[in-house]
């Protein structure tokens, strides 16, 4: 078993004043990048290392295959063989399997695949493009969260889906069992907060899915995050995550505002192509990413590799955000 300390509890204090909690995810889950070849094949040594890596960084959990791992661009052969290689991989910590479609029995088929190869978990993007009303997606996630059994966050991206869930439905669907915990990436904090507030009395976890509103979300009740700079910046995510579930919002806020001048700058462009140019910066995999989408354009590169230097060189808790922000730093000339 790898030597991991994670955020739950605090890693940087003996004890935690913090509450007991009966959440059933907590902490810092990155949502992998998937790691491809120059010949556009799954990397898949690349991606054990990547989730080995996160591990010994002590993460609580990880999440492949999300829109983060380029999921609409992988078979489903594909999709499985990266649960199997990201489980393989990890000694202790749960793998969070993306296998959300807008087409439940496509969903259903993927979820059935996934549990089979390995996952702790499934993370579910509502249906898009297709825009269900609110009996739609209660059918659609209580017909996999009936058939396959293990727990199920259900997902809120309306970016990318074209919709919200609506919060009458989410409440509906923290009463089932296998339904665990909700993804927020709607950027709405009065539709975040309600969802919490009318869920506290189920074993449901609501999780940021938005890295810059993070902090914000733990503050009203949240339980984690599935977290892309966490690819980047396992350390300092997990430090700051921590800090604010063990009420040290003091300390949280500072690891904040310094991890914030590079969430800005992983959301520049389309996620994931910030990212995986990050990681491959780091020594983490190529920066190729699936077309239709295009790696990070070249005047962006050159600026990241000096935001990772100045990461690089300082401890969390330590970086004055202002000297490494980019944005910053045009303002002034």
């Amino acid at each position: 078993m790898t030597d991991t300390t994670t955020t739950t509890p605090y890693a940087t204090t003996e004890s935690t004043d913090g509450e007991a909690t009966d959440a059933p995810f907590e902490g810092v889950y990155p949502a992998m990048t998937t790691p491809f070849t120059d010949g556009d094949a799954v990397d898949h040594d690349q991606l054990a290392a990547n989730a080995r890596f996160l591990e010994r960084a002590g993460v609580d959990g990880v999440v492949p295959v999300g829109s983060t791992g380029e999921s609409a661009t992988m078979s489903h052969d594909e999709h499985v063989a990266v649960i199997e290689t990201v489980r393989d991989a990890l000694d202790d910590i749960p793998v969070i399997a993306g296998t959300g479609s807008n087409n439940t029995a496509e969903a259903l088929s993927l979820s059935r695949r996934a549990a089979d190869a390995g996952a702790d978990g499934l993370l579910l993007i509502s249906p898009y493009y297709n825009k269900p009303e609110p009996a739609g997606f209660l059918e659609h996630y209580r017909t996999i969260a009936d058939e396959v059994d293990i727990p199920q966050i259900v997902y809120n991206v309306p970016s990318r889906t074209g919709q919200s869930i609506p919060v009458d439905v989410t409440v509906e669907l923290a009463e089932h069992p296998n339904i665990r915990g909700y993804k927020a990436a709607s950027g709405d904090l009065n539709l975040i907060s309600e969802v919490i507030e009318r869920t506290r009395d189920e074993a449901f976890a609501v999780l940021s899915g938005d890295d810059g509103l993070t902090l914000p979300v733990l503050s009203i009740g949240g339980a984690g995050t599935i977290s892309v700079v966490a690819n980047v910046e396992p350390e300092r995510t997990c430090a700051m995550v921590g800090a604010a579930l063990s009420g040290d919002y003091d300390r949280a806020r500072a690891l904040h505002h310094e991890l914030s001048p590079l969430v800005r700058e992983l959301f520049a462009e389309t996620n994931p192509i910030p990212v995986k140019e990050a990681m491959h910066i780091r020594g983490r995999g190529g920066p190729r990413v699936r077309s239709p989408l295009s790696r990070l354009s070249e005047d962006r590169r050159e600026s990241l590799r000096d935001l990772l230097a100045a990461y690089d060189e300082r401890a969390p808790g330590t970086i004055d955000p202002t000297a490494v922000d980019p944005a910053a730093t045009e303002g002034a000339e």
